[in-house]
């Protein structure tokens, strides 16, 4: 059963990275270039993804189980990212202004892009609604210990505003879904399926955008920083080992560990380049951490995934 669930797995992120290679070859023969992604990033980020995230609180019914299971998620993947937080302290000490980067590519998963995705294609509505916990926690810790740690040795004085906290787009759209789900509202059938075609966009366009920013990667720089073998361990390895140890500990079981397991286990998160260049850090650093760890993913996430089923 382990070896069946890996490869249903692997089958599901061969898939995923097929859609990353369309992305590449776009942008190196030039129909669908790096610049064109960063210009429809906003799209996929303010529209597509909280479109997901609606949805999935459509699809699901609302009872004492589910209610309780999604505050549950929240709390596991709360958990995770407080976890990367603090595993990653010891390291890159020695890394200068590039320490930042590092410790955020361990810290910050890529929730909107992979998580998201693969809960989606794995597990369907009910992975989705419980992947969609972890975007909100995702982005109140990003908002507030992210833009901290890439301030740290900038002059910037912009400080974070509780604005940031709550206005952003998975806490919105969850502040949109919630009350949908608690209600048990039907939407019109025109709406809803508005809302499932644009869901749909959300898979593609998020690994054809990854795909431009792999091609645009120093691919040799890739192979040969040490710190990306770090970074790599860290959020692939040890991060998901330490949350799988805990999710069993506490009882967690079913579809919800296996998308927490998900959650926990995906790259490094690609707004960690956009973090780079808002607050002056290196954005060549950054896309090769971001692709490297993107790519030792296809190896490690089927691999975490079935072990949730053990």
């Amino acid at each position: 059963m382990f070896f069946q669930n890996m490869s249903m797995a692997a089958q599901q992120v061969a898939i995923l990275y097929l859609i990353v290679a369309v992305g590449f070859i776009a942008d190196r023969i030039g129909i669908f270039k790096q610049s064109t992604a960063k210009m429809s990033n906003d799209l996929l980020f303010y529209v597509i993804t909280p479109t997901v995230i609606v949805q999935s609180f459509l699809n699901m019914e609302f009872n004492r189980e589910t209610i309780s299971s999604f505050l549950v998620a929240f709390l596991c993947m709360f958990t995770t990212l407080t976890v990367g937080i603090f595993i990653v302290i010891p390291f890159f000490k020695k890394d200068g202004e590039n320490s930042s980067i590092y410790k955020y590519a361990v810290s910050y998963g890529n929730m909107g892009y992979m998580a998201l995705p693969l809960c989606q294609s794995l597990l369907g509505s009910e992975g989705v609604f419980y992947c969609s916990a972890g975007v909100v926690a995702f982005n109140i810790l990003s908002f507030v210990h992210g833009i901290w740690l890439m301030k740290k040795g900038t002059d910037s004085d912009e400080g974070f505003k509780i604005k940031t906290i709550v206005l952003n787009p998975g806490v919105l759209s969850v502040a949109v879904g919630l009350p949908l789900f608690v209600l048990g509202v039907d939407l019109p059938e025109i709406i809803n399926g508005a809302v499932t075609h644009i869901a749909n966009l959300n898979t593609p366009l998020a690994m054809i955008f990854l795909g431009t920013y792999i091609a645009n990667a120093d691919l040799k720089q890739m192979f040969t920083q040490k710190q990306n073998y770090m970074v790599s361990f860290l959020k692939l390895l040890l991060l998901p080992a330490i949350m799988f140890c805990i999710f069993k500990l506490v009882g967690i079981s079913g579809t919800l560990i296996t998308a927490c397991m998900i959650s926990a286990s995906v790259p490094s998160a690609t707004n960690t380049v956009m973090f780079s260049a808002k607050y002056g850090k290196d954005t060549g650093v950054a896309s090769t951490v971001v692709a490297f760890c993107s790519l030792l993913s296809v190896l490690t996430i089927p691999v975490m995934i079935a072990l949730s089923h053990v």
